[in-house]
């Protein structure tokens, strides 16, 4: 055989899986179907600007071994996301915070604040069956109209009432005026953006591009002796029981001649009729770039969610019951084949970029 181990999908889990056994001495193929490496964490170069073609992407972290390698690869910059909710003009800062609740009702004080979403949030008896009850039974009915109920409507593509509660249930509130919307204590994007890292880790090692593993797996099984597959694990199976259920995106990148659109890398537009959810202001992610932000150019990019079909992208698992169901029945299949899944799609999960790293080690070890 040619190859010892042949992985499918060229983003992040896939990469640090390629570096790792590659380092490891063995001899690894990356096939992807996309015509460029990176999944969803490509960037792209457009007038100086890194622009991340599939939505903001901030690594962060508490786990220091994470980090650590990471930054073993590239210069990591430092940035904290601070982003800005918009409610039909109205700004609020984000996470929920001493800023957004003396924005939302005027209070100064954490006894003022926590005062007042008791109060509202009083109306909700017993265990929260929804997220609906579980929003209001955490920050209130004020919040949860202005600040939640759309945004999440427009993300779902279904009723707050009819989601899961689990969804919301770890929901960031603060009675300090933080605006660090993540609480882990590294974070920072790649310097030039994720290409760099990506690139770092694929050197030395055999990637086809614009090659789906799926119409040629006959014979890039017979090229090695595992096979790790990072895609969607229905679409793997032909979706022998049923499709899982996800959300789509999609994107709209814009140039515009000026220095400063927003002032800000992500706002939230959180009422429901505004069709996109976020607008992303690139230049932003590089703080630290005082030529680039004196720059007469910016890109934006606005974020569409979309429902989802066979053949699009697939972005976020709907992570309820019947899906789970579903899933461990492709889990056991998987079980008696002789490929490796892992990865968002692969696992079914919404993996963080720190656990999707994670992850790729502890399978990397298993395979060295």
């Amino acid at each position: 055989m040619k190859y010892d181990i042949v992985i499918a999908g060229a983003g992040l889990f896939g990469a640090v899986a390629a570096h790792e056994l590659a380092a490891a001495g063995k001899r690894v193929l990356v096939v992807e179907r996309r015509k460029a490496a990176g999944g969803n964490i490509r960037c792209e170069d457009r007038d100086g600007i890194a622009v991340h073609l599939y939505g903001a992407h901030i690594f962060h972290t508490s786990i220091r071994e994470v980090w650590d390698y990471v930054n073993s690869f590239v210069e990591v910059n430092p940035f904290i996301n601070s982003p800005i909710a918009n409610y039909k003009g109205e700004l609020y800062n984000l996470p929920f915070n001493m800023n957004t609740f003396h924005q939302m009702w005027g209070v100064r004080t954490p006894k003022e604040a926590a005062e007042k979403i008791e109060e509202q949030r009083s109306i909700i008896k017993g265990e929260p069956k929804n997220l609906e009850e579980q929003a209001i039974s955490l920050v209130g009915t004020d919040i949860y109209e202005k600040l939640i109920k759309g945004y999440t409507e427009k993300q779902w593509g279904r009723s707050c009432s009819s989601l899961p509660a689990f969804i919301i249930r770890r929901l960031p509130v603060r009675y300090t005026y933080n605006n660090n919307y993540f609480n882990d204590r590294y974070q920072g994007i790649p310097a030039g953006g994720y290409n760099a890292l990506i690139n770092k880790m694929l050197d030395g090692t055999d990637v086809e591009l614009g090659v789906d593993f799926l119409k040629e797996r006959e014979r890039f099984a017979s090229m090695a002796k595992h096979v790790v597959y990072t895609g969607a694990i229905d679409e793997y199976f032909d979706y022998e029981y049923g499709e899982l259920e996800y959300r789509g995106l999609r994107f709209e990148h814009e140039r515009m001649e000026t220095a400063n659109y927003q002032g800000v890398a992500v706002m939230n537009f959180t009422d429901r009729e505004t069709p996109y959810t976020r607008c992303i202001e690139h230049k932003h992610f590089e703080p630290q770039n005082a030529e680039l932000a004196e720059k007469n150019v910016t890109v934006v990019t606005r974020e569409y969610p979309a429902d989802w079909k066979r053949g699009d992208d697939a972005y976020y698992p709907v992570n309820d019951d019947k899906n789970q169901k579903l899933y461990q029945r492709y889990a056991e299949r998987a079980k008696k084949s002789n490929v490796i899944f892992g990865g968002r799609l692969g696992e079914y999960k919404y993996y963080d970029m720190d656990k999707s790293v994670e992850r790729a080690l502890e399978l990397s070890k298993c395979l060295k």
